[in-house]
């Protein structure tokens, strides 16, 4: 008899008896009977496969006796299934040998379908019903992930929390919550994927009282995709398993390694993580035990998503089927038991050495304010951190390291799976931008606050003048800057001498421009003088000829070149200067002459249609390599139709039934010709919506901007399909691979034709490697195309489910750059030009007065090393004047780093993520103001730094 046979037989049964088994569980019934000994077979039969037909004629035996019985009786009754049992006796022995571990749990989304009231309860309903089991049920497991829900139960159900320490410690509740959350992997930034464990672990070590290395397990069964590097920011934070179950097809048990050479052991969820109970499952358990190398199948089980968990229904199946004679034992267990199966073959585990993606990529664009919030809330949290550690170390003013501790919490909680894709409700959005609100207020009320501390001591009493006592300036601008997200930018000087302070919180020296708001300046008839702290005159532009109003004052914005130390800041004063203004002419022009539109300065010089606003010409002028390709639709603005017919459009790019450029009609005029920036800007209407656009070019930078203000009126439905907004750049070159940041470095991919993620940029390769390229920077843009020599980025789309109206509201704000990279560009560098264009140099109002530090200064300079910082911190234990330093290596290769300080350190050591001591020591300089480590290849270091008092 063939297996084939055998197999089509059983099918047919299966779907023709008749069973009940599913309702309820009642022996008596025949339907009982039938799913029981129907279930054995397809084991039997999974069984002999893997034994090259060994029990075929048993199975077949036992089979046909039961085939008879129907034949007869038309069910397959009590003594049909207890009589085949017998049959099958002789693979009794083989069938026991294998085990079915189960493992219950609870996936609960945050937030996704309905709002934070309700996600409380979903929680706080499972777990009674959990607790409740376990009362019922002596054998009882439970295994739940994600700090936030502990949260919960913590903020709202406190004596609920005593239950779960008790069951806890009983070794009965199976902590997996390594993360605050089960969060997206490729849209934060290594930076929150790290805080994700530090924040994690330490909440619940002491909130449970267990040992934060018991937390060794990233559960992430329904995540979208998993990015390159994430074995090592694991490793570096304690964590050696992983869980998932989306965006790979690959093998079911494996080891990931990361370019860094550190691994972890994954486990590819096969089946499903949202599983209930039903008898069939054993007829997967050979074939996946072959695949891993086991005799133990992990089986996790429980109702999902909206929580539920285990039922009743579910334990009593189990503690049944364990009984049946041909099928595997059923024990009920952890994630760390298997897990601790899967050590004793990890050597024999196939590697995997890549990223596990792409699934869901409309995630990477759907929702645009939910990731507008998550970028600038990390690098406004990057910035404050940064500025606080150096004004604690300056001087010992306090580190608000709890208030940070709220903000990272908020931000971490938004990267949940279905919140930073996209993927959620209005009540989803509105939640997250509530905490984002919150975030925000942490993060620049303390940036500010450690800005002033540090401004406070700074000696500019040869600076400034009194000023007039009955100044109206003083106090201006209360509040402005906030919608930018900055610091806010309101006024402390008076008179006709005004400080500013500069703040750069890059590692390297900074040269760009910078724009200054000047409250109230009184004397329009002599022109402006910008000054640096020695005295030299620095170059700069009037933005506007007029005043703007704000809430009983008016102001001036004011370009100038800066230049600004390496983490540190700089000092500028706004004077009178000699010359008078010029009289005011009549500006009817006297010649008409040829119009164009042409932004140029030392590097590019790039070339504008004056009929559609598009770009019709980039030159690199260093090397005279155009950078876009003429002979192409130019279109950069593009409105794409997508297909709806994918359904669940939130996540899913459908598609592209049609693509046309929005440039038509289009109003455009020269902005500004100064001596630092030149601008153009223009208007045009595609669809029910508007697009503003803001072109600039600055003195000496190779970074041509575009502010976007988008009133986006499209609405999607399932009859039109899905409208998005689309910034295109045709390559003047052949690129056969693309470039994209990640989390904690760089990951090249082949041209594909769809959406990829990036953190912020994407860069088109070139085969010659002597000529510059072309990189694309956003400032809340993470879906990148590369494709058919080409640069896209996705900017708006408006998908309809489950959202029906996720972009309508306020204009939409977006940043994006198109940058000349060198033809030597290291990653490092590309890096640094991404991060200066989402962290501007921050502005701060400063009075004359005496102090005892320099106008110019710098806390950290990274002089040497391919690496990039992301992160400067105090510890969050705070024990001393001491700093986290957390970098990563860009390049693939071996490196020292040399780190130079501008105070005296008397120790550093490595740290993990966790901020525990690791082994390894670092060179202290002989004037101890320097320190030197060495970081491997593609790795992620931490130091400690302790600084003299």
């Amino acid at each position: 008899m063939h297996m084939k046979s055998i197999d089509s037989r059983l099918r047919q049964l299966l779907g023709a008896v008749p069973t009940s088994y599913w309702d309820e569980k009642i022996k008596s019934h025949p339907g009982y009977w039938g799913e029981r000994i129907l279930s054995q077979l397809v084991y039997a039969n999974e069984i002999s496969k893997g034994k090259a037909g060994a029990y075929t004629d048993v199975i077949e035996t036992a089979l046909a006796y039961v085939e008879g019985r129907i034949a007869e009786e038309g069910v397959i009754a009590k003594q049909t299934a207890l009589e085949a049992e017998q049959l099958l006796n002789d693979l009794a022995a083989e069938a026991k040998s294998y085990d079915i571990l189960c493992v219950a749990h609870a996936h609960i989304d945050m937030n996704w379908m309905w709002p934070w009231d309700e996600t409380v309860s979903v929680t706080l309903d499972t777990f009674r019903t959990m607790l409740n089991l376990m009362e019922e049920y002596p054998f009882f497991v439970f295994s739940q992930s994600q700090a936030a829900v502990y949260r919960i139960v913590e903020q709202y159900a406190p004596l609920m929390l005593e239950e779960i320490k008790r069951r806890v410690h009983e070794g009965r509740w199976e902590v997996t919550a390594s993360h605050w959350v089960e969060a997206d992997k490729n849209m934060p930034n290594g930076e929150s994927l790290t805080r994700q464990m530090l924040y994690a672990k330490r909440y619940l070590a002491r909130l449970l009282d267990i040992d934060a290395g018991s937390l060794n397990l990233d559960f992430e069964p329904d995540t979208f995709g998993h990015s390159l590097h994430v074995p090592e920011i694991l490793a570096n934070g304690g964590v050696r398993y992983y869980y998932n179950c989306r965006g790979s097809d690959g093998p079911v048990a494996y080891r990931w390694e990361a370019p860094s050479g550190h691994s972890i052991i994954g486990y590819r969820e096969p089946t499903w993580y949202n599983d209930f109970i039903q008898p069939i499952l054993g007829s997967y358990v050979p074939d996946i035990c072959r695949q891993t190398g086991l005799k133990t199948h992990l089986h996790v089980y429980g109702v999902g998503d909206h929580g539920g968990g285990p039922t009743r229904r579910d334990l009593e199946r189990l503690r049944d089927m364990d009984g049946w004679p041909i099928y595997p034992n059923i024990r009920f267990g952890t994630f760390a038991d298997f897990y601790r199966l899967l050590e004793t073959v990890s050597e024999k585990l196939p590697v995997i050495q890549d990223e596990q993606n792409f699934v869901f990529t409309g995630c990477y664009t759907s929702q645009t304010r939910i990731k507008t919030a998550n970028r600038i809330g990390e690098a406004s949290l990057n910035e404050a951190e940064l500025f606080s550690a150096a004004a604690g170390a300056l001087s010992g003013a306090s580190y608000p390291g709890a208030a940070y501790e709220e903000a990272w919490r908020n931000v971490l909680f938004n990267q949940f799976h279905d919140i930073l894709p996209g993927s959620g409700v209005i009540e989803t959005r509105e939640h997250a931008l509530g905490l984002f609100q919150n975030t925000m207020a942490i993060a620049n009320t303390n940036r500010k606050l450690a800005m002033e501390h540090i401004a406070a001591g700074i000696d500019t009493s040869g600076l400034g003048e009194p000023g007039d006592k009955l100044t109206v300036s003083e106090g201006a601008g209360v509040g402005f800057g906030t919608q930018a997200f900055k610091i806010t930018q309101v006024e402390r000087g008076r008179g006709h001498t005004r400080i500013v302070h500069l703040f750069n919180p890059s590692a390297y020296d900074r040269e760009e421009s910078a724009e200054l708001v000047i409250w109230d300046w009184s004397s329009p008839i002599r022109t402006l003088v910008v000054k640096d702290s020695f005295g030299n005159p620095v170059a700069h532009q009037l933005l506007d000829n007029g005043f703007h109003t704000h809430w009983g004052h008016h102001y001036m914005r004011l370009l100038i070149q800066a230049k600004v130390p390496a983490c540190g800041y700089a000092t500028y004063t706004v004077a009178l200067g000699e010359e008078a203004v010029r009289p005011f002419f009549p500006t009817d022009p006297r010649v008409e002459r040829e119009e164009s539109f042409v932004l140029e300065n030392e590097l590019l010089r790039v070339a504008f249609s004056p009929f559609d606003a598009t770009v019709v010409s980039m030159i690199d002028k260093a090397t005279g390599t155009e950078l876009i390709d003429r002979s192409r639709p130019a279109g950069m603005f593009r409105f794409i139709r997508e297909d709806a017919s994918k359904g669940m459009t939130a996540w899913r790019v459908g598609r592209y039934m049609s693509i046309a450029s929005v440039h038509e009609n289009v109003k455009i005029k020269m902005e500004h010709r100064g001596n630092v920036r030149q601008s153009l800007k223009y208007e045009l209407q595609f669809g029910s919506s508007a697009l503003k656009v803001s072109v600039s070019l600055d003195r000496n930078s190779p970074r041509l901007q575009f502010g976007i203000e988008c009133d986006w009126h499209e609405i999607g439905k399932g009859a039109t399909g899905i409208p998005q907004l689309s910034f295109h750049w045709p390559l003047a070159y052949q690129s056969p691979s693309y470039k994209y940041d990640i989390p904690f470095g760089t990951i090249v991919r082949k041209p594909l034709d769809m959406d990829v993620p990036g953190n912020s940029w994407a860069l088109g390769m070139r085969l010659q490697p002597d000529k510059p390229t072309v990189m694309i920077v956003t400032t809340n843009k993470y879906g990148f195309r590369g494709t058919d020599n080409s640069l896209s980025v996705s900017l708006i789309r408006s998908s309809f489910d489950p959202d029906p109206y996720p972009e309508l509201g306020n204009p939409h704000k977006i940043g994006l750059a198109v940058c000349v990279a060198g033809p030597s560009s290291s990653n490092r560098e590309l890096a640094e030009t991404a991060y200066r264009f989402n962290h501007p140099l921050s502005v701060l109002s400063g009075v004359p007065r005496p102090g005892t530090r320099p106008c110019d200064a710098s806390f950290l300079k990274l002089t040497e090393g391919t690496v990039a910082i992301s992160a400067v911190k105090m510890p969050e234990e705070p024990e001393g004047n001491r700093w986290i330093v957390r970098v990563y290596e860009t390049e693939g290769r071996d490196t020292k780093v040399k780190l130079q300080l501008f105070k005296p350190a008397t120790e550093a050591y490595f740290v993990d993520s966790n901020e525990r001591k690791a082994s390894g020591g670092l060179f202290i300089g002989s004037n101890a103001e320097f320190v030197e480590f060495g970081v491997g290849a593609s790795s992620v270091a931490s130091v400690c730094i302790v600084f003299q008092q």
